[in-house]
């Protein structure tokens, strides 16, 4: 069982929640906090050998932490999810193939995709794959298009593994902090389209990429995971195309295992990530 708790931080917030443990013979196989002394705010996840009555322990819990904590008892087990694709096949691939081997962590429910490029692969992997274009369509009908197939499914969270479309503030506040994207740069760095035109442009010696919880601004929601490699002055912008999209790959999955771990905590548009 997991439990996960955010609230404002106080003296002896620790010892009351293993306190708790104690008294329901909970065993504590893992602990991990965190305090951010700027904010005042305590994050902590649990991981106890065997269950309780979840309902019980929460109960016992919120006597313990101050007023209007955030408590997750084993919070979403089994995450489901969709994802969202373009053209680029590669983010998905590597999902499919951890779905299918059980080791993604999450059931793949669907792939939704406003092109139908991606659509063959998808069937190799007996994954419905729904075709939702945005050319020649009003962006609003776009998305409800989108969010009454999403709702088909209610999925725990949406993945947009390279989906190459800007979301409207309408379609991100129905799944807040519910949708994650993997952005090809290193960001705050080259935001938007193209970055690694940008960074080529620019004469950059590090390119990466990073996953992140998608916001009403454009590539700055709270950051999950990022990694960079280096480059120099050889590489064409096509190769720091190819070489990119294997850390796309890398961190999304980084990111995903993060997430469906419960070991993301979200506080304004930051995260605190127990590694």
């Amino acid at each position: 069982m997991i439990i996960v708790i955010q609230c404002i931080d106080q003296v002896g917030l620790v010892a009351a929640i293993t306190k708790v443990m104690a008294k329901e013979q909970l065993n504590i196989v893992s602990m991990r906090e965190h305090v951010d002394q700027a904010q005042n705010r305590f994050f902590m996840r649990l991981e106890i050998s065997h269950g309780g009555d979840g309902d019980q322990l929460e109960e016992k819990l919120r006597s313990v932490l101050p007023a209007n904590a955030n408590i997750g008892i084993n919070p979403l087990p089994e995450k489901k999810i969709i994802v969202m694709v373009t053209k680029e096949y590669h983010c998905l691939a590597d999902i499919l193939i951890r779905n299918y081997y059980g080791t993604l962590g999450a059931t793949v429910l669907a792939v939704i995709g406003n092109h139908a490029v991606l659509e063959d692969i998808c069937k190799r992997f007996d994954m419905p794959f729904y075709t939702i274009s945005h050319e020649h369509i009003r962006k609003e009908q776009f998305e409800e298009e989108i969010a009454a197939t999403i709702d088909q499914y209610n999925p725990d969270y949406i993945v947009l593994a390279k989906f190459m479309r800007i979301l409207s503030p309408a379609l991100v506040a129905r799944f807040p902090m519910r949708i994650i994207n993997i952005h090809h740069s290193f960001l705050p760095a080259f935001i938007g389209a193209n970055p690694y035109k940008q960074a080529f442009e620019r004469g950059v010696k590090l390119i990466g990429a990073t996953a992140h919880f998608v916001s009403n601004e454009l590539d700055e929601g709270p950051i999950i995971a990022q990694q960079i490699i280096s480059v120099n002055h050889s590489y064409t912008a096509a190769d720091m195309v190819k070489a990119g999209k294997e850390i796309e790959t890398s961190v999304l999955a980084t990111a995903l295992k993060m997430v469906f771990e419960d070991r993301v905590f979200v506080y304004r548009n930051k995260t605190v990530v127990f590694d």
